[in-house]
């Protein structure tokens, strides 16, 4: 049996993957499914120091202090950089690397500069500069559709600090972090959005480790079985 991280993107929590991590732990894995700093059920503890180094933090922390190892790490849309710094840290404590509908960059933004663009909607909060408030336009721009996962989502997602979109991911081991295994899985959405580094995407199909989802950006929440096959898949690999 394997052990998964499941990491969230902007703005959700570690509730996001509720439906996948009852079908994996019905399979008898074993599943953490921690919620970054400032959000989620964690959302008390925003403040302006809330930054990406936090988040590598939260789960490198994690890792260490369940003493996990050989880890499947997952990372959602934003947690894909959030798992790369935590792998960097602990290495040695992840197994495979898995990227989640999570465009890769030195930062979110660079990433997904359509991120700008929400900044202009953004607000100062006791301090804080934050993004993603909750809205059902927002629930559209995750891609979930279906009406009782849009009455589910809304009151569980948090506006996200801006701080640790911008900052750039700093690696410290790139060797060791490059030898360990990275699978892609994508929304057929955001594929044709052409937000994915292309040299990426090829690498990761010659080496037969890349799949598409048909669905939008929030596929584990829209296509929860369809992940956790994967999830599954990717573990016996």
């Amino acid at each position: 049996m394997a052990t998964y991280v499941l990491v969230h993107g902007a703005g959700h929590g570690g509730w996001c993957y509720r439906k996948v991590t009852r079908l994996l732990e019905a399979e008898g894995h074993t599943v953490y499914a921690p919620t970054l700093a400032g959000l989620g059920d964690r959302s008390h503890l925003v403040s302006p120091d809330v930054d990406l180094d936090t988040h590598i933090t939260d789960v490198a922390n994690l890792l260490f202090y369940e003493d996990l190892s050989d880890v499947v790490l997952v990372g959602h849309s934003y947690g894909g950089t959030v798992i790369k710094g935590a792998a960097d840290r602990v290495g040695d404590r992840v197994g495979k690397l898995v990227f989640l509908d999570a465009p890769e960059g030195r930062s979110q933004v660079e990433a997904f500069p359509a991120l700008l663009k929400e900044r202009e909607n953004g607000r100062v909060v006791d301090g804080v500069e934050l993004v993603f408030f909750p809205s059902e336009d927002l629930v559209r721009f995750f891609g979930v559709t279906d009406p009782e996962d849009i009455a589910w989502m809304l009151p569980r997602l948090t506006p996200h600090p801006w701080k640790s979109l911008e900052q750039p991911l700093v690696l410290n081991n790139r060797p060791a972090l490059e030898a360990i295994p990275q699978y892609r899985i994508v929304s057929a959405t955001s594929l044709a959005l052409g937000i994915h580094n292309e040299d990426l995407m090829a690498k990761a199909r010659a080496e037969g480790r890349f799949w598409e989802i048909d669905s939008g950006h929030d596929l584990m929440i829209s296509a929860p079985e369809a992940v956790a096959g994967l999830l599954t898949e990717i573990a016996s690999a």
